[in-house]
């Protein structure tokens, strides 16, 4: 295993070399835990075969990674900051290549279930982990705008190319994309282990121990939301459906109970106080809420609606995350506000949705090329604006807390998302796409709202300072 850099070994912020290859292993890292991540959204109708997964349970098998992603983001986040954050990222990568090469013997829905898990728990540590290495690398200014537009341009080609590889390699055995990912992995983090530069812990959190009780409060809250809507496309109006949501609403309230208490929480809800931080939650919520959750089942129903073979399905797919991937690598020539790129980036993901009205299901496949490029353009502005968002509203010794606590809201809206569109699945996809539409305009909203209040508090602060 890779010597993993004792703290004593710190070095100050790298520039040049040191600075491109942390981008370009962070990056690479990422990239293939947003395949992982994706690869499933081709492989569900094999995989649900293979399995005899109903489909009533379908949902469980596209939501292990973001569930694992979302209970231990900010623990990693927070270890990150603890510990150093080049030694959590290698630790994740590498335990992404195990989890992720067992996931491909998986023989049910349960071992493949908690083998995904596993493995969101892993993308969890590459994520906090990478954020706060290039937040240490790109202190502020131009550079840090140029390297987490890279960064977010390697989620978009991450969620482009796991379909991809997916369709082709699907063609052997849908089992191999996985091997091909985890070795993927492996390599990347032998790779960074000899690369990256080491970093500096954190002095005054080094002592500081995981928030497990936080985690857990919030592990079975999401648990509980995702159960409620996985059994709501049987019948919304069950009691247990409704049990179910109380019960994820109490353990919401006792998560927040629980970090307003806690020495050392995963995240510090005083940073809530800060609307930019706020807008950055808010807006990553619903990134994963109405465009992840939508187009995560989208390729699904073009091979079930449309009758289309994987591989065609994982074209289409390409002009969504393709447009994404070249957006956001190109988002850093706008002079625009982070906040006004999310907007934009909400109203444009609303409408190429709207635009797909009437398409998904059936119809000529050129009808739905101007709504996927439309909204593959809004995603890429996401992509681009939250991680800036992310590290540039919290204070830097706090950098990877700001990208644990954005990527664990993205990935919670994306979690639900995902079972509410399978859910919704019964009253066919236009209903579907429209949720997804108006929850997109509702994120516009809010973004609008909390720029405002961020330009207000700005102006009232720097007249005090007058």
């Amino acid at each position: 295993m890779p010597e993993l850099a004792p703290a004593a070994h710190a070095s100050a912020p790298p520039h040049g070399a040191g600075g491109r290859a942390t981008l370009a292993v962070t990056a690479t890292a990422t990239a293939v835990a947003l395949m992982n991540y994706t690869a499933p959204m081709l492989t569900l109708p094999d995989m649900a075969a293979a399995f005899g997964t109903p489909a009533s349970a379908q949902a469980w098998l596209l939501n292990g990674t973001p569930l694992g992603l979302a209970v231990l983001l900010l623990v990693a986040g927070s270890l990150a900051d603890a510990h150093g954050r080049r030694r959590v990222f290698l630790l994740g990568t590498l335990a992404l290549g195990v989890t992720t090469a067992l996931g491909a013997l998986a023989g049910s829905t349960l071992t493949f279930t908690l083998a995904r898990v596993a493995q969101g728990a892993a993308s969890a540590a590459v994520l906090a982990g990478s954020l706060g290495l290039l937040a240490h690398a790109y202190p502020a200014g131009r550079d840090r705008i140029r390297a987490t537009g890279i960064w977010g341009a390697s989620v978009s080609g991450g969620i482009a190319l796991g379909p991809l590889l997916a369709g082709v390699l699907s063609l052997a055995d849908w089992r191999l994309a996985y091997g091909v990912l985890g070795a993927a992995a492996l390599v990347t983090a032998a790779t960074g282990a000899r690369r990256l530069p080491y970093d500096r812990p954190e002095p005054d959190r080094q002592d500081r121990r995981p928030d497990i009780a936080g985690a857990t409060t919030l592990g079975l809250a999401l648990a509980a939301l995702l159960t409620a809507l996985t059994l709501g496309r049987d019948g919304w109006l069950r009691p247990q459906v409704g049990l179910l949501l109380l019960a994820s609403a109490a353990l919401t309230a006792a998560f927040a109970a629980v970090e307003h208490r806690s020495r050392t929480p995963m995240v510090d809800l005083a940073l809530l106080r800060r609307p930019a931080f706020l807008a950055s939650v808010v807006g990553a919520l619903f990134t994963g809420l109405a465009v992840i959750g939508l187009f995560s089942v989208v390729p699904a129903l073009l091979q079930g609606g449309a009758g289309m073979s994987p591989l065609g399905a994982a074209w289409l797919f390409v002009l969504w995350s393709g447009t994404a991937f070249v957006v956001a690598l190109q988002a850093r020539r706008l002079t625009i506000s982070a906040p006004s790129q999310l907007t934009l980036g909400f109203a444009l993901s609303a409408a190429g949705i709207l635009a797909l009205l009437g398409s998904v299901e059936g119809g000529p496949w050129p009808r739905l090329v101007p709504g996927l490029l439309l909204a593959g353009a809004g995603s890429g502005l996401l992509n681009a604006a939250l991680p800036r968002l992310a590290v540039d509203s919290v204070p830097p010794e706090r950098a990877a807390m700001g990208s644990g606590a954005n990527n664990t809201a993205r990935y919670i809206g994306s979690s639900a998302g995902v079972a509410l569109t399978l859910a919704l699945g019964p009253a066919g996809p236009d209903t579907a796409l429209l949720v997804s539409a108006g929850l997109a305009a509702t994120g516009a909203v809010l973004i609008l709202v909390l720029a405002r209040g961020h330009r207000s508090g700005t102006s009232v602060a720097q007249t005090t300072s007058r």
